[in-house]
């Protein structure tokens, strides 16, 4: 028997190619043209790429060499992230003109729940075509977005017709959508968890509804009751407007791979005063350090130690970062080192979402 589901209206509004998207309004020149944002130099590592630059294959987190030889006429640009930063901006006035209830995730996609709005509008759906209308006449841009009765759902239905589109999943739907959806779309399910539920013969959302409680915790640990519950349409997750950070970090990829430890450590110091600036500038202080080492052959490792006291200074950051770093030997020589700090004091550990076993059944018809 299925869970009753929880129904709310809520949008998730997704920019479209962001940061291209931005130095395209910028650079008409541009416009048209297949760009990536970032990856230029020999070791430069691609921030966000064109849906011209897209055809070819290239996109984030791809190296500008890689993307180069898909895309020949490739052009690369330099990141603005104060630029970004105005435009976010411009965009979450727009969304606050309807609900408060808003939770950015980044600085283009955020949550907005419209159950109850500024404009006493009773469509969803309507909230979200308007919403994407001013963004690209106030600002110049397209965004993307889902609708449906929770966070979970609305995420995914935003890719569905990107770009500049949107899909709606309505109360009605959400059953059959998520038994159709193939089990790669599932929003928080990567690369490697979505090959070990093929392994297990789980590649749709019915597939996955097929398997028992049990047998999700035993072969995922906690993230099994996730699963369990969102195929089944519960996700009693609340839009956060002050949504509250969970890590900070900072890090750097090198001209040359770096063999030297003496060498790692002027690069460490350089990095935990970064990060200590981005802490003291929210007035933040963490307990868990990690350091991040990608490899020349590009495997990555991370090293962890969560101390007694909250921690933002430079010094301290750099002196736990200097001890992880000799914990183990090095594999290999050195691409890019990271630092993060995490268990941070902002989090209020009684507010932790667990997942509910059910939830209030609500008989409306709402007009999504």
């Amino acid at each position: 028997m299925d869970e009753p589901i929880n129904i709310r209206k809520i949008i998730h509004v997704d920019m479209d190619a962001f940061y291209a998207s931005v130095a395209q309004m910028d650079n008409p020149e541009l416009r048209g043209k297949p760009i990536a944002v970032g990856g230029g130099g020999k070791r430069g590592v691609i921030s966000a790429a064109s849906y011209e630059a897209r055809k070819f294959g290239v996109k984030s987190a791809m190296s500008g060499r890689l993307a180069e030889k898909l895309c020949p006429n490739l052009i690369f640009v330099r990141t603005d992230f104060e630029r970004y930063k105005e435009i976010s901006n411009k965009i979450r006035a727009i969304f606050f003109d309807y609900t408060d209830l808003v939770e950015p995730l980044s600085l283009d996609e955020a949550y907005l729940d419209v159950t109850e709005n500024k404009k006493g509008h009773p469509s969803a759906s309507l909230i979200a075509k308007e919403i994407r209308h001013r963004i690209f006449n106030e600002v110049g841009l397209t965004a993307s977005a889902g609708i449906s009765i929770n966070k979970f759902i609305a995420k995914v239905a935003s890719d569905y017709n990107k770009p500049n589109g949107q899909k709606t999943v309505n109360p009605e739907e959400v059953l059959q959508f998520l038994e159709d959806l193939d089990i790669r779309k599932f929003y928080g399910v990567g690369k490697v968890t979505a090959e070990k539920m093929y392994q297990l013969g789980i590649f749709t959302g019915k597939d996955l509804k097929s398997k028992s409680l049990e047998f999700l915790d035993e072969k995922f640990g906690k993230s099994g009751s996730y699963y369990y519950h969102v195929v089944r349409g519960v996700h009693n997750s609340p839009v956060k407007p002050n949504r509250i950070r969970k890590s900070l970090a900072a890090e750097r990829t090198f001209s040359e791979n770096l063999s030297s430890e003496i060498f790692m450590l002027e690069k460490l110091e350089h990095i935990a005063a970064e990060v200590s600036r981005r802490l003291k500038k929210g007035n933040v202080a963490g307990k868990t350090i990690t350091l991040k080492i990608k490899y020349s052959d590009f495997t990555l490792q991370t090293r962890s130690k969560t101390i007694a006291h909250f921690i933002n200074d430079s010094a301290l950051i750099l002196e736990y970062a200097k001890e992880l770093l000799y914990q183990d030997s090095l594999k290999n020589s050195v691409r890019l080192l990271g630092i993060s700090l995490s268990n941070l004091n902002t989090e209020d550990k009684k507010n932790v979402e667990k997942p509910q076993e059910k939830s209030i059944s609500v008989q409306l018809r709402f007009d999504f």
